[in-house]
């Protein structure tokens, strides 16, 4: 009787277990939707913008953004790590403190000095107990955050970059491609190379008139391209930076929906192998009094 009463126990703390679980993962499925349509739209116009970008610094030959000049020696690096507030979403947080401490031996390699900042609490105690302290961290990003939330970083970014203290900003965080593919990467936003990731044109002299046969894109500045420069790479850094945080947004969402989907089934398992063997206990028992009444029975006859 005792190992029945266990069993029925055991039995209803998984189930308690369960509704937890599939309650989270219904609310990380409804948050992965939103964010999701957030990262889709931020997308398109972070890719646009930094095809405008290219399109510009590629034609106009004669003007050189300092947002656009690598530094002869990096000397001081300065790596964002973008990881979660709060726990339950498997391997996500671990993949991109792995592709952070990449980064973190390679400045120790080269010999530049890192300024490391973290947003999330899990990887704020993941450092701590490393024993490596970071220069700033912030938890007040959550998957909700707002592009004015991330333009003071932005902005901070770009004058420390601009002043000459930092020669190199990277952020850490999981790209996301679909809502099947995610990917945890280190990726370097400033100084832009990576603007001219899109195709770039061939060198041509801007004229009000474009070619169609020459396959690009023909601008005419006004008032001038040295302004409109100078106001679309910092724009176009900006939306990068906010991208980054979208997306490690709706990843989060995508490990937690599939984490908690995984122990939901797994509590299924659980309960119907418990309940096995809680009928096959309850049976053997129930055969054992049988047995008993039985052999009372002929002892008394």
């Amino acid at each position: 009787m005792a190992k029945t009463r266990e069993l029925v126990k055991r039995r209803k703390a998984i189930r308690n277990i369960r509704k937890i679980t599939r309650t989270m993962e219904l609310i990380a499925t409804a948050q992965f939707k939103k964010a999701m349509d957030r990262a889709v739209q931020a997308g398109a116009y972070t890719r646009k913008l930094a095809e405008l970008a290219a399109d510009l610094s590629a034609t106009v030959t004669d003007i050189q953004h300092p947002l656009l000049q690598p530094r002869e020696k990096i000397k001081r690096s300065l790596l964002l790590v973008l990881t979660s507030n709060r726990g339950l979403c498997g391997g996500y947080n671990a993949g991109v403190l792995r592709e952070a401490n990449t980064a973190i031996r390679r400045a120790r390699q080269e010999g530049y000095a890192l300024d490391l900042e973290v947003s999330g609490k899990r990887g704020i105690n993941f450092f701590r107990f490393a024993g490596v302290k970071p220069t700033n961290t912030f938890t007040h990003f959550t998957e909700k955050v707002t592009f004015a939330q991330v333009d003071e970083l932005a902005t901070r970014y770009l004058k420390l970059y601009s002043d000459g203290v930092i020669d190199q900003v990277e952020v850490a965080y999981v790209e996301f491609f679909s809502a099947g593919r995610q990917v945890p990467t280190v990726k370097t936003l400033l100084p832009l190379t990576k603007v001219d990731a899109a195709p770039a044109p061939t060198k041509a002299t801007p004229t009000p008139t474009p070619t169609p046969s020459a396959g690009q894109a023909v601008y005419e500045f006004l008032p001038g391209a040295e302004e409109i420069l100078a106001e679309i790479l910092p724009t176009s850094f900006r939306a990068q930076l906010f991208k980054a945080f979208l997306d490690a947004a709706v990843s989060e969402q995508i490990a937690r929906r599939v984490t908690m989907k995984a122990a939901t089934e797994s509590a299924d398992e659980m309960i119907r192998s418990i309940s096995q063997q809680y009928n096959r206990a309850r049976q053997a028992q129930i055969t054992k009094e049988i047995a008993e009444v039985i052999a009372g029975s002929e002892a008394l006859s």
